[in-house]
């Protein structure tokens, strides 16, 4: 018997069946057999009235912008392919980021604080054969998914949404005036069904990602008392054809760690099966504790697709959102904290969208627009990735994270503690490339065979940019007192340009 087996049979459920399945869904999407589905319709007949003006497929993140468009008097629907329950896993993320949840009045003081599972600090990054890098206040709070789910459930009923739990979504038929989705009529559709979503893979047409992030991880109890946190460590070079890194969380009931890998979608990658071997044949190294000395409470698997390009659904009243949009980082796993961040900016938009009428798909797409914020992490996940059958220096990869982070830290919090939140931001960048540059010339020319001239020249067209979105944000600020009286149409327009300067600078960012 594996590690993996014996480790998962010890779990209540088919862990272990749940497991193959994820690898056989990833399987699908790396050698292009998944078939696409065909769920969405268009017609020309008018549908006439709708019953809703917003009806959201996907409730488990749904639900965070179902209730905030709720609490503004939109009629929502929100539909759930099961009952609609939080995991038992906490979720990280920074405290700062929890404050949407207040400005948007979704949570009282007192409901935020009780949904706050567990504090820690600090957190470390440290890579093999490099200095240890500590930080404080960065994903060190852990939400309690089923008591935050379950508040915001209560609170969307209570501003009139309506929940239909056992309810997957089947078709949708694009209408000129609205939208019938399953039996529900509706003015637009939001999309919330994560990056698997039949509405997303029929608008990707059976593209293949251009990247993947596997993850695998358990929470686990047994491993000796320590109150800190690691965002990015690794302790080993390369091996089969990845690099290795490692998160750990205090939980209520344990540790969690998790390891990760960026790699391409070859289908001669390592399965997740084999990415959780691993993991359980380095926990012993990592944590400085035998497997048979722990009690293992969950195992934690998944792969994250990553697209260069923003998704954009060829029908008007669809809106993907989330993960279904693919609008994370390359870098992140995407889900709650991804949802989070841009939550008042969906949640402003789609309100105004809805009380201008601008649901158009080019109206749409301003919602979900390019953003080189995120464009410019591709090189920093190409970077930490191996093409299966490059041969690099084994410590590479190690030797650069290491030199990066080291020049961060010298630069200051300002500079380091938004790129540990996914948050790139144009005069934080240029310090610490010239910082890196002249201090270590050798390992930055190492970079460009690894990830390729052509890769290298578009993203200087993405870093370019960023610097051009900084500049347009900071005129835009100029600009506001002028452009609040347009007429509301325009104004729709302006805002969403606004938005797309704001986030696709990092200047949505605040410590």
């Amino acid at each position: 018997m594996s590690l993996t087996e014996n480790v998962l049979s010890q779990l209540p459920g088919d862990v272990l069946g749940g497991l193959r399945q994820s690898d056989r869904l990833l399987a699908s999407l790396r050698e292009g057999t998944a078939s696409v589905p065909m769920v969405v319709k268009e017609t020309q007949e008018p549908l006439g009235s709708v019953d809703w003006d917003v009806v959201i497929c996907g409730g488990t993140l749904g639900i965070l912008l179902g209730c905030a468009l709720a609490v503004k008097g939109v009629r929502v629907a929100l539909m759930e392919r099961g009952i609609l329950r939080g995991r038992e896993q906490e979720w990280n993320i920074s405290r700062k980021e929890l404050q949407v949840f207040l400005e948007l009045n979704l949570l009282s003081d007192a409901e935020l604080e009780q949904a706050i599972a567990t504090k820690y600090n600090p957190a470390r990054v440290s890579f093999f054969g490099g200095t240890e890098v500590w930080v404080s206040d960065v994903l060190n709070i852990g939400v309690d998914p089923v008591y935050l789910l379950e508040t915001l459930k209560q609170r969307f009923l209570a501003s009139g949404g309506k929940l239909f739990e056992n309810t997957p979504f089947t078709e949708a038929v694009v209408h000129p005036d609205g939208v019938m989705v399953n039996q529900f009529k509706t003015r637009l559709l939001i999309d919330a069904m994560g990056h698997l979503s039949p509405i997303t893979r029929q608008a990707r047409q059976g593209e293949k990602p251009d990247a993947l992030c596997l993850v695998v991880g358990t929470c686990a109890q047994g491993f000796s008392e320590n109150d800190t946190g690691d965002l990015l460590l690794s302790f080993a070079p390369v091996q089969n054809q990845c690099q290795y890194f490692w998160e750990a969380f205090p939980a209520r009931d344990g540790r969690t760690t998790y390891m990760f890998t960026y790699i391409d979608a070859n289908p001669q990658r390592l399965s997740l099966q084999a990415l959780f071997e691993d993991y359980l044949r380095l926990m012993s190294e990592y944590q400085g504790v035998e497997l048979n000395q722990l009690t293992f409470k969950r195992a934690l698997f998944g792969f994250f697709p990553s697209y260069r390009h923003p998704l954009k659904t060829p029908w008007s009243r669809i809106l993907p959102v989330g993960d279904s949009s693919g609008s994370q980082s390359p870098l992140s796993f995407g889900g709650f904290g991804a949802m989070v961040r841009h939550l008042q900016r969906l949640t402003f938009g789609v309100h105004e969208a809805l009380q201008t009428d601008q649901l158009s798909t080019k109206a749409l797409f301003l919602l979900q627009p390019y953003q080189p914020s995120l464009a410019v992490t591709w090189l920093f996940q190409r970077a930490m990735s191996v093409d299966l059958n490059q041969e690099i220096d084994p410590n590479q990869i190690n030797q650069l994270l290491s030199a990066v982070f080291q020049q961060m830290q010298q630069l200051g919090e300002p500079v380091l503690k938004p790129f540990l939140q996914d948050v790139v931001q144009f005069p934080a960048l240029t310090q610490t490339l010239i910082k890196t540059g002249l201090t270590h010339p050798g390992l930055v020319a190492k970079v460009i065979p690894q990830v390729g001239l052509g890769t290298l020249l578009d993203w200087m067209v993405h870093y370019g940019n960023l610097g051009i979105y900084s500049i347009l944000f900071w005129l835009s600020q100029i600009l506001e007192p002028w452009m609040k009286n347009l007429p509301s149409v325009p104004k729709y327009y302006w805002n969403r340009l606004v938005d797309t300067w704001k986030y696709g600078s990092g200047s949505d960012y605040s410590d």
